[in-house]
């Protein structure tokens, strides 16, 4: 399943959940956290267990996933022991601290799948791994522990900025500053090297939609497999960023069929090109193929 589009939906908006179905974003986030007051946790609780057991049925279609209150609160399992009677099929974990983190969450996860009834190991886990200093610089730390239950690592500006200090995000052109991109591309990096998805952050303005669209584009290009989204409007614009052009598809096709008709080569011209095992791989992975 593709799994372009990560939108965040508050799990305490009886509205916002009914329409969330129809946002067509691959993966739905019920919020417990941020967009949630103190006062509202208990009922955000209630109606996102609600939604989950409502579209149980269409899990195939649509990624359901929570984001719970960080670790280091009082209600994180709280949290967990609401939702997981709905088998979400994930946890996103914030301010994760490192890879003892997504450990320990596991090992509380475990315990309510049995509880539940629900297959061992089904439930998996996406930390946000940048929004403490700490754990920005601990990245690569993922790459170095077993966590089955590990399906990417994406990154949040908006906490990291608050961390340091910083009264800026992004330059006059519009580009990450350093600590921001070094954040970044530590993510992505360390998640294909967990070979998981590699998710981007948000963009902040909903309404900037050719940034968005800017913003996209180039986390595809760059190797990301999807990005957070926060408003219903933003799915469209990256779902299609994320989805190759037929144009890509038919290239991916070429090369892929070249080097079946030649195994043992190990570089080939395509329509005046020299195409090596690299664009091999990419092609592979563009079009789904198991290498």
């Amino acid at each position: 399943m593709a799994l372009r589009s990560w939108l965040f939906v508050p799990g305490d908006s009886e509205k916002k959940l009914s329409k969330a179905a129809d946002t067509g974003a691959d993966a739905i986030i019920l919020d417990l956290e941020d967009s949630v007051t103190l006062a509202n946790k208990p009922r955000a609780r209630e109606l996102a267990l609600g939604w989950l057991q409502a579209t149980r049925s269409d899990a195939a279609s649509q990624g359901r996933w929570v984001r719970i209150n960080a670790l280091d609160s009082d209600m994180w399992r709280d949290d967990l022991s609401a939702v997981m009677p709905g088998a979400p099929d994930g946890i996103m974990l914030p301010k994760s601290a490192g890879p003892e983190s997504v450990q320990q969450l596991a090992a509380e996860i475990y315990e309510l799948e049995g509880r539940n009834g629900i297959a061992n190991g089904s439930t998996k886990i996406l930390p946000l791994v940048s929004e403490t200093a700490a754990a920005a610089i601990t990245i690569p730390a993922y790459a170095t522990v077993p966590m089955p239950r590990l399906v990417g690592l994406t990154w949040g500006a908006e906490d990291l900025s608050a961390a340091i200090g910083a009264t800026r995000k992004r330059d006059a052109n519009g580009e990450w500053t350093d600590a921001f991109r070094f954040a970044r591309m530590q993510t992505l990096l360390t998640a294909h090297a967990c070979e998981v998805f590699a998710i981007d952050t948000l963009h902040a303005d909903f309404s900037d939609t050719d940034g968005l669209k800017r913003a996209a584009e180039a986390a595809r290009a760059d190797g990301f497999s999807g990005m957070l989204a926060i408003h219903p409007a933003q799915v469209p614009v990256i779902n299609a960023a994320f989805t190759p052009t037929d144009a890509e598809m038919a290239e991916a096709r070429a090369i892929v069929d070249a080097f079946t008709a030649n195994p043992n080569a190990g570089a080939l011209q395509i329509e005046g090109r020299m195409i090596d095992r690299p664009h091999l791989k990419l092609a592979q992975r563009l079009l789904g193929i198991a290498e």
